[in-house]
């Protein structure tokens, strides 16, 4: 009996041995770490996107004045419109960029060395940029919004890979939401600062630009003094001395053993495995559903109408009677309350899980698109009309950053392993700033042609996403990477299997 008891019981035993070595909050070092890399990644994407708003007016000025003195004419106003154009999108065409080039790097120098490269671009963008003005040159404008894209695309790329690989299976959640919530806060800070009170002025719109070389700074003054991540040390470089001593220094004397534990199962299992590239994870069927995923769920990041809603949120509050000169402070009302649902989504990952929050957050924001449809065709019939677009907008933020705003990046970190992830965060990325691109290129089109009813499109967008992920993406929550790789290779035998099966039927029922 006492044999059969403890055999019944062991995993069990082992599992609450586990639970009570697993330390209830984040060791300070690994937040510190985490907060280090952010700083300089997705802050600094998020500030580039919002910063560029509050000068428009005056660098239209600036352009039409350098036009003049070169050529004695007042611009046109398509060039004009071209030229401002150019300086805004160009950013994504860097981030296409830095995305196609952020795996690679993150591979030859380490997730920690290339995060520390890419701000060598933020550095020459500010210069560029603060010299546009002194020097009467509004290309210097263009090339230094290149840089700050080219910035943007490595570390949207690169930090998730960091924080992913850096934290223990039980916190990476909360660690992976780093990325949205210094990607929210860098929204808000671009808006915050672009105020009139600060540096939103005529004659401050060059300091405004050149701001994006702090974030630059303080990384590259602050992430040195952290280690590398253990994963890259131990299965890329095969550094076991370095890998222990990081661990320790991230998860603690306590949790360094668990932590070294599940990166050796994952390099005994990937053992002469080199990392791959891009265009290999296509023809590689193991990962082919986690790949599908992946693409399908950083498309949609940029198609679900969220930037459909920032678009909108300016004639709304135009029309709910707010006056013009008070908008900018309400669009800052958006940004925080974008800031404190990834901060409220930080907090809930690793308790509901990541299906949970994102399904219901496409799912919110599929009724989202319904109600905005509605108030915005009855706009003009009741005076609260208005007001409950008002409250669309909000909802629809709040529903995004609680699940597809964060959760999509760590879903890309957690469904693949480490030979696998890099090449796949180069996919993503690169498919997350095209279709940025595009659909800031097509989406005026899209509101000339069916106003209202656009966000009917994104409704299909979103509700499609729902139940795709409601059928196919499992719950990975407190699960390694092994064990969710493992998951999803059986899913896919189980579905070869029943095709199979499928095949011998038809087969037999005609014969």
């Amino acid at each position: 009996m006492p044999t059969e008891f403890t055999d019944e019981y062991q995993p069990l035993l082992i599992k609450e041995i586990k639970d009570k070595k697993q330390p209830k909050f984040p060791n300070r070092t690994l937040v510190l770490a985490a907060c280090a890399a952010c700083i300089g990644g997705t802050f600094q994407y998020g500030y580039n996107v919002s910063v560029i708003n509050a000068p428009t007016m005056h660098v239209h000025s600036f352009i039409n004045q350098t036009w003049r003195e070169r050529y004695q004419t007042d611009i046109s106003a398509d060039v004009l419109t071209l030229l401002w154009s150019t300086i805004v999108s160009i950013f994504t065409i860097g981030g296409l960029i830095g995305a196609t080039v952020g795996g690679t790097l993150s591979v030859k120098l380490g997730r920690k060395g290339a995060l520390l490269a890419s701000n060598v671009f933020a550095l020459l963008a500010a210069l560029l940029m603060g010299l546009s003005y002194p020097t009467g040159s509004f290309e210097l404008l263009i090339i230094g919004r290149l840089l700050t894209g080219l910035n943007a695309g490595i570390g949207l790329c690169v930090q998730p890979l960091y924080l992913g690989e850096i934290a223990p299976t039980a916190f990476r959640g909360a660690m992976g939401m780093g990325t949205s919530i210094f990607l929210t806060a860098g929204i808000l800070a671009g808006q915050v600062i672009g105020l009139k009170e600060l540096l939103g002025k005529a004659e401050h719109w060059p300091i405004l630009l050149s701001t994006t070389c702090i974030p630059a700074i303080l990384q590259l003054l602050i992430l040195p003094w952290f280690p590398e991540s253990p994963r890259y040390l131990l299965i890329d470089k095969g550094d076991d001395e370095g890998c222990k001593k990081a661990l320790k220094q991230l998860h603690g004397a306590v949790g360094c053993e668990g932590g070294w534990e599940d990166i050796e199962k994952e390099r005994n299992n990937l053992a002469n495995f080199k990392a791959k590239k891009p265009w290999e994870l296509f023809t590689d069927r193991s990962v082919r559903w986690q790949l599908l995923t992946i693409m399908l769920l950083n498309m949609a990041q940029q198609l679900n109408g969220i930037n459909a809603i920032y678009f909108y949120a300016g004639y709304l509050f135009r029309q709910a009677g707010i006056p013009a000169d008070k908008i900018p402070y309400v669009t800052v009302g958006t940004g925080a309350c974008e800031c404190i649902t990834a901060l409220t989504c930080g907090m809930l990952i690793d308790r509901l899980g990541r299906k949970v929050l994102i399904t219901g957050g496409y799912t919110l924001m599929s009724i989202c698109c319904i109600l905005f449809t509605l108030t915005l065709s009855f706009q003009d019939a009741s005076p609260i009309v208005p007001y409950l677009s008002l409250v669309c907008v909000f909802a629809f933020i709040l529903s995004f950053g609680l699940g597809p705003g964060g959760i999509t990046n760590i879903l890309t970190t957690e469904l693949f392993t480490q030979t696998t992830r890099p090449a796949a965060y180069m996919i993503a990325g690169f498919l997350n700033w095209f279709s940025f691109f595009f659909i800031g290129l097509v989406f005026p089109f899209i509101v000339i042609g069916l106003q209202q009813y656009c966000f009917l499109v994104f409704l299909a967008v979103c509700s499609l996403m729902a139940i795709y992920i409601f059928f196919v993406v499992p719950e990975t929550k407190n699960k390694t990477f092994v064990e969710i790789h493992n998951e999803f290779h059986s899913s896919n035998n189980r579905k070869a299997r029943s095709a199979d099966g499928a095949g011998t039927t038809l087969l037999s029922t005609s014969v």
